[in-house]
């Protein structure tokens, strides 16, 4: 299938939006090259502001930007976004509900050659905990794109997750993206099974879903792209009348959409649940971004084995 850049999808939408409306700036951790908000201090170099490595008063300085009236975009490797500046997120963006737009970039093992210090495993499950947040991971570069025209008519802080790596486009171009919408992406509604998937972890059950089908078993393939806030009507929409139910993301066990997804399922559906997703453990450095995917448990493969697992349940 064809690959488009999630990072460039984030540049360029960031620079329509700047086109269509002068309040928003954008701010940068001295990663823009890589982020690809350089393209907007291309473009709007008076409404760009390069903060250095020094991401807690990146958040800070958005947040009183926000005060003034602007909507603030400002991006970082997810690891930072959400480690180094998690008490300015909480207290300078999140209790004041400030409007302020947090692209983590280089999210999850897609940093592959970086190692474990530049792996978010975690930036999502952290940033979905706290209260006024808003948490978007998108399947590929077409939905970055529609997130950015949600997220800047959306009142209130949100965090958007960034792959580093191309990714294979799902996305119909045309209709529009709505916060807290799920989208069912292959199978039918009376499948015998239902991976709920975020992330890179579409493409790969995308994978296993074509696997299992050869084999006479059918899997609908839902994409979440909204983390936070999960719907439980969209949740239960999808989920009910499956036997089994995984889910699938590229983010530890604990806190992520697993989890989520658990207790939002828990007395309503009498299926059998699943989780597919990395264990309580850091990345490490690999040579590609598949060699860690397999390595950490959340390959296509991996979604295949936990449908056909469960389905024996």
């Amino acid at each position: 299938m064809e690959k488009q850049s999630l990072r460039k999808a984030y540049g360029d939408a960031l620079v329509e939006l700047g086109k269509a409306n002068s309040n928003v700036v954008a701010l940068e951790a001295d990663l823009g090259k890589s982020t690809m908000s350089s393209l907007f201090k291309d473009a709007f170099p008076d409404r760009y502001f390069e903060m250095g490595i020094a991401e807690q008063n990146m958040a800070s300085t958005s947040a009183g930007l926000a005060l003034a009236g602007k909507i603030p975009f400002y991006s970082t490797f997810a690891v930072f976004a959400s480690g180094r500046a998690y008490d300015q997120i909480r207290c300078s963006i999140s209790i004041p509900k400030a409007n302020v737009k947090i692209c983590g970039s280089s999210c999850g093992l897609s940093d592959f050659g970086d190692g474990k210090t530049h792996q978010s495993v975690e930036d999502g499950n952290i940033l979905r905990t706290i209260p006024n947040m808003t948490v978007l991971n998108p399947v590929d570069a077409v939905e970055v794109q529609k997130m950015m025209k949600q997220m800047v008519n959306y009142q209130g802080p949100v965090y958007i997750r960034i792959n580093r790596n191309d990714l294979p486009v799902f996305t119909a171009p045309n209709g529009d993206y709505q916060i807290g919408k799920m989208y069912p992406l292959f199978g039918e509604n009376n499948a015998d099974a239902a991976v709920f998937a975020t992330g890179i972890m579409v493409s790969k059950s995308m994978e296993a879903a074509e696997k299992l089908k050869v084999e006479g078993i059918s899997l609908q393939v839902i994409n979440v792209s909204t983390l936070k806030p999960l719907l439980k009507e969209e949740v239960l929409k999808y989920a009910a009348g499956k036997k089994t139910i995984i889910t699938a993301e590229e983010a530890v066990k604990t806190g992520g959409l697993g989890q989520a997804i658990a207790s939002l399922i828990i007395g309503e559906v009498n299926a059998s649940f699943e989780q597919v997703a990395i264990d309580d453990i850091f990345g490490t450095s690999a040579h590609s971004y598949e060699e860690l995917l397999v390595k950490y448990g959340i390959s296509a493969d991996d979604v295949y084995k936990a449908v056909k697992r469960t389905l024996k349940k």
